[in-house]
């Protein structure tokens, strides 16, 4: 199990990430690694890698045009203004803003499930806000994973219905039956330990003041600091068309770049930019969001070069024959090995039909319960959505809070998120397995 190429994969590109090399070098390096210790030969490892890139091709246009409509909303103001309403409301309170950004993120989840589309529009305009009150951006961070995550885990609307969805057509498959309106009521346990990280993050571990860089505000970023009414414009209702018609579109067709395209051709139709003025908003798009979009590319293809391996199914049965007849061991054993694949393949939703393969006839052979099959295969799936370097639900909070140069992927959002919620995680669904 130790030689198990997914696990050294894994391990390497963590310690790496941890090293400060860039992600993309890092998951690059890992799936070669993990390739050629599984005995593919290293032509076979990159055809894998680049061939297995396009699994999140519409993810990373999505946010390349993505960046560009939040480029051209900042630039008419539009979210600034929001911004400004924002921190008028907190009134010097960091916490207060804190627990917002929470429940915005929350909203991002079912109300307007938009996912981490609204980070790159909302959040830029508040960190001259943020810096004043002197807001740790690690508590930020917690706050946004804590709203991208939670949701999905404990409640069974928006993208919890899907993620639900998914656990129990899986859990069909594989032999064990669950209705997917079920499942809440065993993963609102992990979604209680999340809330748990959370208050310790904001209260506790991040509650000190900590001092960043004010940098020199442009006029629009300079209206969130002030007191004064601002007016609405004929380019701030173009600007608002511009998004509600993106969300419309993607809420309908299911498509976000084309959303994004048609939001910036209604900015552009009536005036809230100018034709001249869209090359420099792609090329701010790419700034703020090709990282991301890069991550996501190579993640994909990783995640292709790690089932190629075919060490998930080894680590698995290894892992299998290491239980005996122990309910809490296999629990523990399970939600481990969960992480380790979660936290290389950087999706929850993506990481459930591999696990639950294994995770279903073990449990039955054990003598798990479903609603307690379903509480181990969401919580595994889930811990490497906070912690992983190649998760949107880490990319999405950095690419906001690094907007002005002064938050780190891996030290600001990854390790801080891992630890407030991976820990709670592991802790709460090995009790929900246990007494469900």
């Amino acid at each position: 199990m130790l030689t198990n190429p997914v696990l050294l994969s894994v391990i390497i590109m963590s310690v790496l990430c941890l090293l400060k090399l860039n992600v993309i070098l890092s998951l690059i390096i890992a799936a070669i690694t993990g390739g050629l210790l599984s005995g593919m030969s290293l032509s076979d490892v990159m055809g894998t890698l680049v061939g297995g890139m396009g699994g999140n091709a519409e993810t990373a246009l999505s946010y390349i045009l993505l960046g560009a409509l939040a480029a051209a909303i900042h630039q008419t103001g539009l979210a600034t203004i929001l911004s400004k309403k924002i921190a008028n409301t907190i009134k010097g309170k960091g916490t207060i803003l804190l627990i917002i950004i929470a429940i915005i993120a929350c909203f991002s989840q079912n109300l307007i499930p938009v996912h981490i589309a609204f980070i790159p529009i909302l959040i830029p305009p508040l960190l001259s806000v943020m810096n004043k009150l002197k807001i740790d951006r690690r508590a930020a961070a917690c706050s946004l994973t804590f709203g991208l995550k939670t949701p999905y885990i404990a409640l069974p609307v928006g993208f919890g219905l899907i993620f639900h969805g998914i656990i129990a057509d899986q859990m069909t498959a594989n032999g064990m039956e669950i209705a997917k309106t079920s499942i809440w009521k065993g993963l609102w346990l992990p979604g209680l330990g999340m809330i748990v990280g959370l208050l310790v993050a904001i209260f506790i571990t991040y509650r000190k003041p900590r001092e960043y860089r004010m940098e020199e505000m442009d006029a629009v970023d300079e209206i969130a600091t002030t007191t004064e009414d601002v007016k609405i414009t004929k380019t701030h209702i173009a600007a608002l068309a511009g998004a509600v018609a993106a969300l419309v579109i993607q809420l309908t067709i299911g498509s976000l770049p084309l959303g994004a395209i048609v939001g910036l051709a209604i900015m552009t139709t009536f005036g809230a930019i100018k034709w001249n003025e869209i090359d420099g908003l792609m090329s701010s798009g790419i700034g703020m969001m090709g990282f991301i979009a890069f991550v996501m590319l190579v993640a994909s293809g990783y995640g292709n070069v790690i089932r190629e391996t075919g060490g998930v199914e080894a680590l698995v049965n290894a892992a299998a024959g290491m239980v005996g007849g122990s309910k809490l061991l296999a629990a523990i054993v399970m939600i481990i090995l969960g992480l380790i694949i979660t936290m290389g393949i950087g999706t929850s939703f993506g990481t459930i039909p591999i696990i639950a393969v294994i995770f279903v006839p073990l449990c039955i052979k054990i003598g798990f319960s479903p609603l307690a099959t379903a509480v181990l295969i969401g919580t595994a799936a889930a811990l490497g959505d906070a912690g992983s370097p190649a998760s949107d639900s880490t990319l999405g909070p950095t690419s906001g809070l690094n907007a002005d140069g002064q938050h780190d992927h891996i030290w600001d959002t990854c390790v801080p998120t891992f630890l407030h919620y991976n820990i709670p995680l592991v802790i709460f669904g090995i009790i929900g397995a246990m007494i469900f």
